[in-house]
């Protein structure tokens, strides 16, 4: 890759807690084997009620998926157009996650809907998606992905937190770089709200009404999977099967549920930051706007928490899966085994280009 050239990349992310899409117009560069961004161009679309439902309900309608992703496909590559227009932007390469459907590594098996051939043909430009199979391929667990451009665009801080439908942090230890999934987060805030009649629970006040339930609480750490040795990974199928049973032991009210969830997260991320001996760490996602959580995170600890600017904390994801799929379009390695637990290093993801 050429020292300074600017290289323009249109990324596309959406995330377990079925919020919407995060589009992110990034210029990449390279000088003297360090990478910089820009943040050119971004925007963020809601998921109408009607593809809410549908991507829901597809984890338990394996039989429509194709239908589904097709269909699915077609609204990306529209609302990529629209975006490339509106924002008057030239792209190299369009660079997807898709949404994630299913995802369990331990059966070899992941699956993200939307179809780069689709896209490609759509758009007119090459596509680059399907970010997590040949990990799991390779025995990887196809998750976190992030951690690679955390290391090489954010590589300031000792830590990286994202605050999504799950909880992650990626770190290094002797200039390798380690991550894992630590717990879930919104994909359990924002269904226990749903009870209550709200989409999410906006700055925490629901979680800041409730009563911290004891029994609860040492339940919830007791959970297997926090004494595993990374890397490992969470998935909506652990949380309906492992996760929510504990909850539905406990008939308490809704705000309770949150206020304990809130303190379970909060301990659970800082126990892993203090076991790894972070002492700064960026922190981004969704969850940073919570200010509830926030607070009762920094209550347990005096490490540094940086929490950037809006357009960081809401498109980072996005922005990383566009350097993601840079990468890939040139060969080059973008998923660490440290990481996921590989057999090797690799550059993942499919690449398609349009006809």
């Amino acid at each position: 890759m050429i020292d300074n050239k600017i290289y323009k990349v249109v990324g596309l992310m959406s995330g377990t807690s079925l919020d919407g899409i995060d589009l992110a117009y990034c210029h990449f560069k390279i000088n003297k084997k360090k990478w910089s961004f820009k943040l050119v161009s971004y925007k963020y679309i809601d998921y109408s009620l009607d593809w809410k439902f549908k991507l829901s309900n597809l984890f338990y309608n394996e039989k429509k998926i194709d239908l589904i992703e097709n269909d699915y496909s077609l609204f990306i590559s529209k609302e990529i157009n629209k975006f490339i227009t509106e924002k008057k932007i030239d792209v190299d390469y369009i660079s997807s996650h898709g949404h994630t459907i299913f995802h369990q590594p331990e059966k070899c098996y992941t699956k993200q809907i939307g179809r780069g051939d689709i896209i490609a043909r759509e758009t007119k430009k090459i596509v680059i998606c399907n970010f997590r199979e040949k990990d799991v391929l390779l025995g990887g667990q196809g998750a976190p992905l992030v951690p690679f451009g955390d290391s090489l665009l954010f590589s300031e801080y000792d830590s990286c937190l994202n605050l999504g439908g799950f909880s992650n942090i990626s770190y290094k230890v002797n200039n390798k770089v380690y991550a894992h999934d630590v717990c879930p987060l919104n994909i359990v805030f924002n269904d226990l709200s749903k009870r209550i009649g709200f989409d999410f629970d906006e700055n925490g006040l629901n979680a800041s009404k409730g009563t911290l339930n004891s029994d609860l609480l040492n339940d919830l750490n007791k959970i297997s999977y926090y004494h595993l040795n990374s890397p490992k990974s969470l998935s909506k199928e652990w949380v309906e099967n492992v996760f929510n049973p504990i909850l539905d032991n406990y008939k308490i009210s809704v705000y309770d549920l949150l206020r304990t969830c809130t303190e379970h997260f909060s301990s659970q991320i800082i126990t892993a930051l203090k076991k790894n001996n972070i002492s700064s760490c960026l922190i981004s996602g969704g969850g940073s706007f919570n200010k509830f959580f926030i607070q009762n995170l920094k209550s347990h600890s005096s490490i540094d928490l940086v929490i950037p600017k809006k357009e960081i904390i809401l498109f980072k994801e996005a922005i990383i899966f566009a350097f993601l799929g840079l990468q890939r379009f040139y060969s080059k390695i973008n998923c660490f085994s440290t990481v996921t637990g590989a057999s090797k290093d690799h550059s993942c993801g499919d690449i398609y280009f349009p006809q």
